[in-house]
């Protein structure tokens, strides 16, 4: 006899409380209507330059962060407003920085793609593909010399893998045994490239070549990622070296917002949606008893409080004065 949807549901969510799968739900809603509102201030013209939005993608930001402890450390790509709140950057600061402003993260200096907090061991997002990927490895050994138990967490996507940092940066961290969670977000595109048209294989292979231990998982349900992330970390802490996560995900809208998505269709989109992290959280929550239609709108709107706030707290930072034009830059020693 098939199991009743409520057991189902019970089973999926063994191990979880509702404090934690509430708090999953609202990072994610809050994930969401951040990036939505990102768009829209883009197409008015507040946000400018390069906007990688994380729509569809959240559960592997709020699944993978979540298993952190705070000592750890987090260094990331490009398509990284999710991560920064996921980790706890306030959206205020966030929104800030995405608009140039002085009140931003990082000074109105780094805008969307180079989100930055060291006191939350946020290390940056980096626009350069995989660039990364080796300073996580100096990250690890860091802190496997200085005999803590911390670790970090590189996140990147697919179309990192085929980059030569890749490549070396798994290679130093088994030979090294270096605490790094490798944390590849498969959206299956690499920007306009099918994920098919670019690897010849499967990514968790590539791993399993330099003996790390590697699993692939449902990068759209959020429990997936986290029970996944748990083990990965479980692991670096015991000494055991580096491990690998590549979670299947997807991105809704296009690489950029300068993207006119002409390669792939909607009805691909579409059935992407059908598995939304959100709503699978939802429906599971409601089955459990633990989340009514009340509960959720109370959920979004306190989402889309935060999230008008940050805009109204962009919109009234200062921009950086011309007299800042120099700050922060190392300048070379003068002759003589």
């Amino acid at each position: 006899m098939a199991a009743s949807p409520a057991a189902e549901a019970g089973e999926h969510l063994d191990g979880f409380n509702r404090d934690q799968l509430s708090l999953f739900l609202y990072q994610m809603v809050l994930i969401r209507r951040f990036e939505e509102k990102c768009g829209e201030m883009y197409t008015k013209g507040k946000i400018r330059g390069f906007l990688h939005l994380y729509t569809g993608q959240e559960a592997c930001a709020v699944g993978a962060l979540n298993a952190l402890a705070p000592h750890d450390k987090i260094v990331t790509h490009y398509r990284d407003h999710g991560h920064a709140i996921a980790r706890g950057l306030h959206p205020n600061a966030v929104m800030a920085e995405l608009y140039g402003k002085v009140d931003g993260c990082s000074g109105g200096r780094g805008g969307s793609m180079h989100l930055y907090d060291a006191s939350l061991g946020f290390l940056g997002g980096y626009a350069i593909v995989a660039a990364h990927l080796p300073l996580a490895v100096g990250l690890g050994l860091a802190a496997k010399m200085q005999k803590t138990d911390g670790l970090a967490l590189c996140i990147f996507g697919d179309g990192g893998v085929g980059e030569g940092e890749f490549h070396e940066a798994l290679n130093l961290a088994v030979l090294w045994q270096t605490p790094v969670v490798f944390f590849c977000e498969n959206n299956l595109y690499g920007m306009g490239v099918p994920f098919g048209a670019s690897l010849s294989t499967e990514i968790p292979k590539l791993a399993a070549a330099y003996n790390m231990p590697a699993v692939s998982v449902d990068g759209m349900d959020v429990l997936a990622v986290h029970r996944a992330t748990q083990e990965a970390v479980a692991h670096c802490r015991a000494g055991k070296g580096p491990y690998f996560i590549e979670a299947m995900t997807y991105r809704y809208r296009g690489h950029s917002m300068a993207d006119p998505e002409l390669y792939r269709l909607k009805d691909e989109i579409e059935a992407a949606k059908r598995r939304d992290a959100i709503e699978h959280l939802k429906a599971d929550m409601t089955l459990a008893g633990w989340l009514d239609d009340a509960a959720y709108e109370e959920v979004a709107a306190r989402a889309e409080r935060v999230v008008e706030e940050a805009v109204a707290f962009a919109e009234a930072s200062p921009e950086p004065g011309l007299a800042t034009l120099h700050d922060r830059i190392t300048k070379e020693p003068a002759n003589g």
